[in-house]
């Protein structure tokens, strides 16, 4: 049991150290004129090492998003209250200033959410990220049809929550003065899913 955890820790260590190389020479030299035998180079890999950690380029960049990819899920597990609990969740992100709302202005923040909706493969590549976190939450929601396209639209105004947020920290403004803004933002979006999706105001299994 130790020696696996051990053994996961350095696999989980080697992602994160390389993605850590790839983004740093992206935000360098920009993601296009990196090729990935110069990422592996950089974190003393070879490339078909490299591949077997991350299938795509575009991979070395999104890893970031890893942790965040059955967030939505694990927020709603349980939840008497799922969209409730989505709405206290994304909240306590805002108060935080967790860079996945797009509240956050450190610069390194800023440049790699630069790197990332400035690239239009990468974009590309975060959409595939998107329908995996959908299908996660649809199936703690309890599956079928109406919980995917609740989970469709509860990731969807997610997204473009923190993208708003984004473009107005990446444009020059405070945090502190877009918070109550984003806030209220929050608040009414979430509004208007619970409008519109009565089934998660109890429990996460009704929607079926």
């Amino acid at each position: 049991m130790g020696e696996m955890g051990l053994r996961e820790r350095k696999k989980q260590r080697m992602y994160q150290d390389v993605s850590d190389t790839a983004v740093r020479l992206f935000l360098e030299r920009g993601f296009d004129a990196v090729s990935v035998a110069e990422v592996a180079a950089a974190a003393g890999i070879s490339k078909p090492t490299l591949f077997r950690y991350f299938p795509a380029k575009e991979d070395l960049v999104l890893y970031r998003f890893a942790d965040h990819e059955t967030e939505a899920a694990r927020v709603v597990a349980g939840a008497a209250e799922p969209l409730d609990a989505l709405r206290r969740n994304f909240l306590a992100g805002l108060d935080e200033c967790d860079p996945v709302t797009g509240l956050n202005s450190h610069p390194a923040v800023l440049a790699f959410h630069t790197l990332l909706y400035g690239t239009p493969a990468l974009v590309a590549r975060l959409y595939g990220y998107l329908e995996r976190s959908e299908e996660a939450l649809a199936e703690a929601l309890g599956g079928g049809l109406d919980a995917r396209l609740a989970a469709g639209q509860i990731i969807a105004v997610q997204r473009i929550l923190a993208l708003e947020n984004w473009r107005r920290i990446a444009a020059g403004e405070d945090v502190e003065g877009v918070r109550p803004d984003a806030v209220e933002a929050a608040e009414r979006a979430f509004g208007r899913l619970a409008a519109g999706l009565p089934g998660l105001t109890g429990r996460a299994g009704d929607t079926r």
